[in-house]
């Protein structure tokens, strides 16, 4: 295992960020049907720094039950405050969405909504069933909050049967209760144990964000501990504050810090697909991270079978 290191103190951005805004045709479209259907994507809300790539090319990430977000965490661009009333209309218009853009991969989130008994639950569930019935080939992640630890709304969400479960961990245990006092990291750890429980076929992925001010040794610890609860799908990627009043940055990590924690998450840890790169947010090639989960799945299947 890689031991402990020293970090690289980088104060200026380094070029490695630098986005072109490529407004084509098909970014143009999404985000007419975005606002003609009065949904929200993640992509906007977090001022996500993809938006384009994945915009262009007719991916985007879903996010359902409203804009405001209960939970106030640090690091994040989503806005707090008072929730709306549940629009139980909107998993069919996020379905007709998914369909009218020819999607084969759809991404769901939302925002904390620690208001409702279920924490949302069935809104994601209904969401996931929508676009299969009107796309059946069609594969679904979820990328779902922690319910407060109600595990019968998280069996709500199991039951729809998505494709991926992610929840994401974004930190260490160390920096919890500075950068989100409202989450838990072992309530997160035990998300993961229920769900493969619930339903070991469903893929398990979380994603963490660096340059908060863990230690090497703490990020490697999150993933073996994310490892052990069953994630086989980990993105890892550099924190940039959305503006100045958020949490501030500790440092930038380079691009050989993110080629050595994705080695050593799948060749040391196991892990089936390790996302690790400077602008990596959590559904960034969603479907290219399942598809090579159910190719391992599948060569797995065959061993097995042949033993």
């Amino acid at each position: 295992m890689t031991t402990a290191r020293q970090p690289i103190l980088l104060q200026k951005k380094p070029d490695w960020f630098r986005v072109r805004r490529e407004h084509g045709p098909n970014y143009v479209e999404l985000r007419r049907l975005v606002l003609q259907e009065g949904l929200h994507t993640v992509c906007q809300e977090a001022r996500c720094p993809n938006i384009y790539e994945c915009w262009n090319q007719r991916t985007a990430t879903f996010m359902i039950l409203g804009d405001r977000c209960t939970r106030a965490c640090r690091f994040c661009n989503v806005r707090w405050g008072r929730t709306g009333t549940v629009d139980w209309d909107e998993p069919r218009r996020v379905a007709e969405a998914v369909e009218r853009l020819g999607l084969d991969f759809a991404v769901i989130t939302s925002v904390n909504r620690d208001d409702l008994p279920d924490g949302g639950a069935a809104i994601f569930a209904a969401t996931v069933r929508e676009i299969r019935a009107r796309i059946p080939s069609c594969g679904i992640e979820v990328l779902i909050p922690d319910f407060q630890g109600n595990w019968e709304a998280l069996r709500t969400v199991v039951e729809a049967r998505p494709e991926v479960i992610a929840h994401n961990m974004e930190t260490v245990p160390r920096l919890f209760r500075r950068i989100q006092p409202w989450d838990d990291y072992g309530r997160s750890l035990e998300l993961f144990r229920q769900v493969q429980a619930m339903d070991p076929d469903i893929a398990l992925k979380s994603g963490v964000i660096v340059g908060m001010g863990e230690t090497w040794d703490e990020l490697v610890s999150v993933m073996q501990d994310l490892r052990e609860v069953g994630v086989e799908i980990l993105t890892i990627g550099q924190y940039l504050p959305p503006t100045p009043r958020h949490y501030p940055l500790h440092r930038y990590y380079t691009l050989e810090e993110f080629e050595e924690l994705r080695r050593i998450g799948e060749e040391e840890l196991g892990y089936v697909y390790v996302e690790a790169g400077p602008l990596v947010r959590s559904s960034y090639h969603a479907k290219e991270q399942y598809e090579r989960y159910r190719a391992r799945r599948l060569q797995q299947g065959v061993r097995d079978s042949a033993e």
